[in-house]
């Protein structure tokens, strides 16, 4: 597959495949690969499954990717394991023009942020709908300790934001960590690293979704025309 062709009569299922695809480029000889978590992720992990005897393995940002990895006979390494990666390749649930984003749609955002601290370079991959002039009609996800969601619900109250415990059947959705996703509207996002930094120190906070200071290095982007690669300073 040429992923630079025209991609005109391609469903968006079809471009996030192209962008997994187009994501191998950035994956080096013998190197340790970080993966996110997410539906365009999973055919940056089906790629990957088609070099796995290229590289030694990766370190997955969610229990779902994990198993996604090994049922492909990729190696799975904890994050203690290794000193750094090269590369982190992980999706969006938004993206703004510094490569800023929003993310943890998939309830995965504090693994994800570690495991983009961890690297080198951050390849983000996502779909031309994914670009943003400013963060924030995507429900913006925020991991918090249980017992501090009223306070933290009120907290974003006062930003002008709407805050709800993310559900699952019925019941609080449970991360990997053990703890609640509360997820907000209403906000417009025009300064994402000091927002980031404001709700990060929010006692109770465990991460928010704002991506600024573990932002996109690249970001490859499918469109009508094929595969748009974007860089940030």
């Amino acid at each position: 597959m040429n992923s630079s062709a025209p991609a005109s009569n391609f469903t968006q299922d079809d471009l996030k495949a192209r962008v997994g695809l187009a994501a191998l480029d950035y994956v080096g000889e013998g190197q340790i690969i970080g993966v996110g978590t997410g539906s365009t992720v999973n055919k940056f992990i089906d790629a990957l499954g088609t070099v796995k005897d290229r590289i030694r393995g990766a370190v997955s940002s969610s229990v779902a990717s994990t198993e996604r990895l090994l049922a492909l006979g990729i190696p799975v390494f904890d994050c203690n394991e290794v000193d750094e990666l090269f590369v982190y390749v992980d999706g969006a649930d938004e993206i703004d023009c510094r490569g800023c984003m929003i993310k943890g749609g998939g309830a995965a955002l504090t693994r994800e942020k570690i495991v983009a601290a961890q690297s080198r370079q951050f390849v983000c991959i996502v779909d031309a709908t994914k670009q943003v002039r400013t963060l924030g009609a995507f429900p913006l996800p925020v991991e918090v300790i249980p017992m501090a969601v009223g306070r933290v619900v009120r907290q974003f109250a006062r930003l002008g934001g709407t805050a709800r415990v993310r559900q699952a059947n019925g019941t609080p959705l449970i991360t990997d960590n053990g703890q609640f996703i509360v997820d907000v509207t209403g906000l417009k996002i025009t300064d994402p690293f000091d927002f980031e930094t404001e709700v990060n120190q929010w006692p109770g906070v465990i991460t928010v979704g704002v991506f600024a200071r573990q932002r996109a290095n690249v970001c490859l982007m499918g469109t009508p025309a094929g595969v748009e690669t974007l860089r940030y300073d």
